[in-house]
């Protein structure tokens, strides 16, 4: 890998565009590889560096500018270019791409708008149970630069890939995972098409022997995959109740080529039937690496699940009450309250980001959850909505505003019912009143432990 970078970036001027968690990692794998003229740093915040560091800082709002005053960028996932990539004159690279070059065969990406943590780590966890050698990288917050030194030829590497570091790549992981596509980051791509794309990109460099397991809504059009395909199929689904499919699930039960698996469902910590289609993609790559059922349900009862979905985070006032923070999109909180029948207020609202709420007013309009809790712009719009455009909302007294989290968590605690629950599951992003998800549940499970 090293190789590959020391080739790249030999005797040119080389930017590191954004200095975050990916930026610091390239910078450290560059300054190893050696060999360029000169080096910048560019990122819209003043940046700190470690002392006697020899590159150029540019700092502020016009840190773009500069991208064609060197031969190549390191450019950093989420950081939108002013321009169309092909408008530049230099070579704009991403650790993601550099990677796939030198590893693409031994890695499994996922990707999807939800679950792709859940479905990355639970892979990670059954392989490493069941004695593989592997390693977690990607968007799961481990710079993909960074676990270079704990590869050999034989690792399998398990990469979670979001839609910005798929966005321009011309390589792909031998076997890819996409799971879904939701309605989502519109305020970077402006248009589903280009957000779709972007995580298309997880299956369209791939090659005749590469493995695409995909969902039957998000299926390659037809005669263009190169490689092989697996499709998963929910049957729960309305619509999917007869279609046919290489995975299918059933309730808990997980068919593929005639064979039956049944997920035990009272002994594992994961809850909700979204849970059990995640689990259906990740049994369908464990079966090409000859995992039996029964080490994999032996691994998949020791899996834990990540903070803030849809986590039980205990009693107060006699009430219930989950963290599902991680939920951005309408179909997240329609899952959670799917999951949590006896919830008795569902806390939703956050960043608007412009996506259409319909979806989860219509599904709010004939659930049976006694308090719906709206709160910040999000929150706002809904309320909005519900009063202008749905004349006939079931009991719109169940419909209660408020303005930030404090005040709803408060509410919540006045309203619910002794041995229900309460669930926070958003349907907007933190953006712009937390640093992100993990903050707002970590704030939410402040606000709830702390004396009612």
């Amino acid at each position: 890998m090293i190789d590959i970078i020391r080739e790249l970036i030999k005797d040119k001027s080389v930017l590191i565009l954004g200095y975050g968690r990916e930026g610091r990692s390239s910078w450290q794998r560059i300054k190893e590889a050696g060999g360029y003229k000169q080096i910048a740093i560019a990122d819209m915040n003043q940046v700190q560096t470690e002392e006697g560091h020899p590159a150029r800082l540019i700092c502020g709002p016009d840190y773009q500018k500069c991208l064609d005053d060197f031969d190549v960028v390191f450019k950093s996932p989420g950081i939108v270019l002013e321009k169309d990539i092909h408008d530049y004159r230099c070579e704009i690279v991403s650790q993601t791409e550099l990677f796939f070059r030198r590893f693409g065969r031994q890695c499994i990406g996922i990707t999807g708008t939800k679950g792709k943590s859940t479905t990355t780590t639970m892979i990670f966890h059954i392989l490493k149970e069941t004695g593989h050698d592997c390693v977690l990288v990607g968007n799961i917050g481990i710079p993909m630069f960074d676990m270079l030194d704990q590869i050999n030829d034989h690792t399998l590497i398990v990469c979670e890939l979001s839609c910005h570091q798929l966005e321009y790549v011309t390589c792909a992981p031998h076997v890819g995972l996409l799971l879904n596509i939701h309605e989502e980051h519109l305020d970077h791509y402006g248009t589903m098409e280009k957000y779709i794309a972007a995580k298309e990109n997880i299956y369209r460099p791939q090659k005749e022997e590469d493995v695409l397991i995909c969902n039957v809504d998000n299926l390659p059009v037809e005669n263009v995959y190169k490689g092989h395909l697996v499709a998963v199929c929910d049957r729960n689904e309305t619509g999917h109740e007869t279609t046919t499919a290489d995975v299918l699930l059933t309730d808990a039960a997980i068919c593929i080529e005639g064979h039956v698996y049944q997920i035990p469902t009272d002994k594992i910590r994961l809850i909700g039937h979204h849970n059990y289609v995640d689990i259906a993609f990740v049994y369908a790559v464990c079966r090409m690496y000859d995992i039996s059922d029964e080490a994999f349900s032996k691994a998949l009862m020791t899996y834990n699940p990540l903070p803030h979905r849809l986590q039980y985070i205990g009693d107060a006032c006699g009430i219930r009450f989950y963290d599902d923070s991680i939920s951005t999109i309408c179909d997240t909180t329609i899952q959670a309250l799917k999951s949590l029948p006896d919830t008795d207020a569902v806390l939703i609202g956050g960043m608007d980001r412009g996506i259409d709420y319909s979806e989860l007013i219509q599904f709010l309009n004939e659930c049976s959850v006694p308090n719906i809790i709206l709160m910040e712009a999000t929150g706002k719009r809904i309320f909005e909505e519900i009063s202008k455009y749905y004349p006939e909302f079931k009991d719109a007294g169940r419909i209660k505003l408020v303005y930030h989290l404090d005040g709803a968590v408060a509410l919540a605690k006045q309203l619910c019912r002794p041995g229900c629950c309460c669930v926070m599951s958003p349907a907007a992003a933190s953006y712009g009143i937390f640093k992100n998800f993990e903050a707002r549940g970590e704030a939410f499970v402040k606000l709830v432990l702390e004396e009612a």
